[in-house]
């Protein structure tokens, strides 16, 4: 199970009316909404805000997403995103989130994208600059495969 202390980095957002649902919970596909909102300010946070890629040439797909609910969030409650690297392939990459009100764990999962070319479309290596400037944030280090 995630813990805070797990996180460098957390995003702050506010439960609105139109993210709930009859229940008066956050209705589930939304905490994947909030987890792009994290990914969006912890790149820009780390300095890869808007087409920053595109000097590379490379943008990133999602090809898997999950998530497991332990406590439901409710309109107007301030919840905080922790996010994270969690690991880095040749050419795809895993984040690792939970969403926390206080100290309750709220929700925990990750994603895992692929860098393309945005040309092809086809799997490029991840930026060697863009894994070393996470590793130096990062206080636990995302996990590397192994050399042959």
């Amino acid at each position: 199970m995630s813990a805070r202390s797990d996180f460098t980095y957390f995003h702050t957002v506010r439960v609105r009316w139109s993210e709930v649902d009859p229940q008066g919970i956050v209705f589930n596909p939304n905490y994947f909404v909030y987890v792009d909102l994290a990914l969006t300010e912890y790149f820009r946070m780390l300095g890869y805000g808007g087409s920053a890629f595109e000097q590379d040439g490379i943008e990133f797909f999602t090809v898997n997403a999950n998530c497991d609910y332990r406590s439901p969030a409710r309109f107007d409650e301030e919840i905080e995103i922790g996010f994270r690297a969690a690991r880095f392939g040749n050419s795809s990459m895993t984040y690792a989130f939970a969403m926390f009100r206080g100290d309750t764990l709220l929700t925990e999962g990750s994603m895992t994208y692929v860098c393309a070319d945005m040309t092809t479309r086809r799997p490029a290596p991840v930026p060697a600059h863009f894994i070393a400037r996470i590793t130096e944030f990062e206080k636990t280090p995302p996990a590397r495969p192994q050399a042959a």
